[in-house]
């Protein structure tokens, strides 16, 4: 049984740039929904999007073809448009990626960001409690986290390593949508994150290298393991 997913879209003015206007709009709709909320394969309505866009239904077409080339839509023959899911398997191997290649950015930092740009990280990510503890709102799968490990990747000022993570980070904002929040992955989330800034901050790189990719490993692992409505 298909199911037609209702994508909450804000309607677009005409006018040049349209058809970025159209993906970019289409992309945004379609990273927020919790495509894991049900078995169920998540199908868009071509029709319905291009109504409450206010545009003809070419653009979305046309959007939803390079949605289709970045793997985030596949186009099935006289079935429509349907957003992609991935196994745990393939989620597991997202996350191993994601962390070699933040390790590589978090190791370029060191190198090309200010003292005022790492410095910015403790001031945004870390919070003290009233026994002056360090904490942080960062559990694996809330946007706080997501904005962490954005900022690592764009202090390493390698745009190509930044469009690449893009991507895995879209996948990573699926699963965060449905996971549950898991108090030693939170924990210990505190404490990498906590130190990573240090290593950041001391501008050592082979440090800060082995913590980036031993906590994405981390996360691999706990998915694995824990995360059961992945098959």
């Amino acid at each position: 049984m298909l199911v037609f997913r209702v994508v909450q879209i804000e309607s677009l003015k005409i006018e040049s740039g349209l058809k970025d206007r159209v993906y970019d709009a289409l992309k945004s709709a379609i990273v927020q929904m919790d495509i894991y909320a049900s078995e169920e394969l998540p199908k868009l309505d071509e029709r319905q999007m291009a109504e409450q866009l206010g545009v003809s239904r070419t653009p979305v077409r046309e959007a939803l073809a390079r949605l289709e080339h970045e793997g985030l839509v596949r186009m099935v023959p006289r079935r429509g448009a349907f957003v992609v899911r991935k196994s745990k398997r393939e989620i597991v191997e997202i996350i191993q990626v994601w962390a070699g290649l933040e390790g590589m950015a978090a190791r370029l930092a060191t190198e090309l960001a200010s003292d005022k740009e790492l410095a910015s990280l403790r001031s945004r990510f870390v919070t003290f409690d009233s026994t002056d503890k360090a904490s942080a709102a960062i559990d694996e799968y809330s946007d706080q986290n997501i904005r962490f490990h954005q900022s690592i990747v764009e202090l390493g000022k390698s745009e190509l390593l930044k469009s690449m993570m893009d991507r895995l980070f879209i996948q990573m904002q699926f699963i965060r949508r449905h996971s549950v929040r898991n108090a030693d992955r939170t924990a210990r989330s505190v404490s990498d994150h906590i130190l990573i800034i240090d290593a950041l901050e001391a501008r050592l790189p082979e440090r800060v290298h082995e913590l980036v990719v031993g906590h994405g490993l981390s996360l691999a692992e706990h998915v694995n393991e824990h995360i059961d409505y992945l098959k």
